[in-house]
């Protein structure tokens, strides 16, 4: 499709592409507010990942990981302001699966749509797991099998997205209230603390727990390298903001501030909560088998400390489940508007949710109530790095997509909005060279990050048969695209 646009070279061709490629987001209810995009924002940049696996990367890497945070936080950024400038270029819910389509072709589409169902499928098992996995904490709980909290943690989460986008944003602005609140409730305790000279435990807070302990990098560079392919899984979804601005009223002025605010936020929460750890506790205090906030909170005495930390991190694992069903029937539906998904992930209910495509995430996140049955204990690490494939994959492909459109706006083929990706294309590069260097440090993992890049021929290859099998399907769809219309009743593609 990109392909007539640049034989024709004309402008107004090139706006009847972007109408042609916009077929999937026909039908959606602009009603998400300012207030809801801002906060599914901060939502995107905080969740488990901070939560609770800072504590195994703390002992891995000490205080570095706070530089790992920072270098990661620095192109997720790059990534998500690249996707802004799409945005306001063309407010899309089918986002960079869209832009794909209309920069890259349908191929393209075809890779970004399957490795972001991917990811988000992958990640919806690790969701369901982790609930299962934190309820458990509570006595009252531990008699139920795992497997039955993920099917309930699932069912809830599958509800509230079937029923309207509103209820998904209101549910998602709380979640990311709880997040936020716990963060900023513990950091006003850490800074407390190094103010007043407190204890904590049989420790005294200050630059002291660092220089004193190793240093920055007390376990030296290579374990700060090691740990970062799982601060980019920290940082996964930082791109659902673009998601939204398809049922976003006045996207222009919203997406700006919303991404914009993204930098500052993870400045604050991720490198400035890692620092306060550092300095509140020595770095091999922390484990894998604890929030680091949990750690700190029971040193000093705070009572019933595990309980709330582990309510937070519940939290942050329903916000996620309940982000990737809400993102993958978008995406789904802009791919069945081509034929690159199946038909009924096009379908649309009367409160205009594209109920088919969160229909189909759900269906695989059922497996992941299957793994919670037959493996519950190594149910999490079988598929959370096969979504670190779909992140990178994902991520990758917004830079290329917006790669070609600098160049297409070069041509005058396309304008760039004022609200740009800044130093491209040297940021477009860098970033994509980051990228490629996750997928190294994973390869050089001893442990379930090398099994995942080893499987990567099998995704490859999973994706090339899918693509002959839809092939005959997307051409149709193409030579129709002109005479396609959205039945208003059923939502449907005809």
């Amino acid at each position: 499709m990109s392909q007539t646009a640049e034989q024709h070279g004309n402008p107004s061709e090139d706006n009847q592409l972007a109408t042609r490629v916009d077929a999937g987001d026909e039908g959606y209810n602009k009603a998400l507010k300012s207030r809801h995009v801002n906060m599914i924002a901060i939502g995107g940049a905080i969740g488990t990942g901070l939560f609770l696996g800072a504590g195994g990367r703390l002992a891995e890497a000490g205080p570095s990981l706070a530089v790992a945070y920072a270098v990661c936080g620095v192109f997720a950024f790059l990534v998500v302001r690249a996707l802004g400038e799409l945005v306001l270029h063309r407010p899309s819910s089918g986002a960079f699966v869209s832009y794909a389509r209309e920069f890259l072709g349908e191929k393209g589409a075809f890779v970004a749509g399957w490795m972001y169902f991917l990811n988000w499928a992958t990640t919806g098992i690790a969701d369901i797991t982790a609930v299962a996995t934190y309820t458990h904490y509570w006595s009252m709980f531990s008699s139920i099998p795992q497997w039955v909290i993920a099917l309930i943690a699932l069912a809830a989460v599958l509800t509230v997205n079937l029923i309207s986008v509103r209820i998904f944003g209101e549910l998602e602005f709380w979640f990311a209230i709880v997040k936020v609140g716990a963060l900023v409730i513990f950091m006003g305790i850490g800074v407390f603390l190094l103010i007043s000279n407190g204890s904590v435990g049989d420790h005294t807070p200050g630059l002291d727990q660092i220089t004193g302990n190793g240093g920055f990098f007390p376990t030296g560079l290579f374990p700060m390298l090691l740990v970062v392919q799982g601060v980019v899984f920290a940082y996964a979804s930082v791109e659902l903001v673009g998601v939204t601005a398809g049922e976003t009223e006045e996207p222009e002025k919203i997406m700006p501030k919303a991404i914009n605010s993204i930098m500052w936020r993870i400045g604050i929460f991720y490198v400035g909560s890692v620092l306060l750890l550092a300095m509140l506790l020595p770095w091999s205090a922390y484990s894998s088998n604890e929030s680091p906030f949990v750690t700190v909170l029971s040193s000093i005495g705070v009572p019933a400390a595990g309980a709330v930390m582990n309510l937070v991190v519940l939290t942050a694992a329903m916000s996620s489940l309940n982000s990737g069903l809400y993102s993958t029937g978008r995406i789904l539906r802009s791919m069945a508007a081509t034929g690159s998904a199946p038909r009924f992930t096009g379908v649309m209910s009367k409160t205009q949710v594209p109920y088919g495509g969160i229909l189909l995430t759900t269906g695989f996140c059922v497996i992941g109530v299957a793994l919670n049955f037959i493996v519950p204990a190594e149910a999490f690490e079988i598929v959370l790095n096969f979504a670190a494939i779909g992140i990178l994959t994902t991520w990758g492909m917004i830079m290329l997509c917006h790669m070609r459109f600098v160049e297409k706006a070069r041509d005058g083929l396309a304008t760039r909005p004022e609200f740009r990706l800044p130093g491209a294309p040297y940021t477009q590069i860098a970033t994509l060279g980051f990228l490629v260097s996750v997928l190294v440090l994973m390869a050089m993992d001893d442990g379930p990050g090398r099994v995942t890049v080893m499987s990567i021929p099998v995704i490859v290859i999973a994706l090339v048969v899918g693509w002959y099998c839809s092939r005959k399907y997307i051409n149709r769809r193409i030579v129709d695209v002109e005479r396609m219309h959205v039945d208003p009743d059923s939502g449907r593609f005809e």
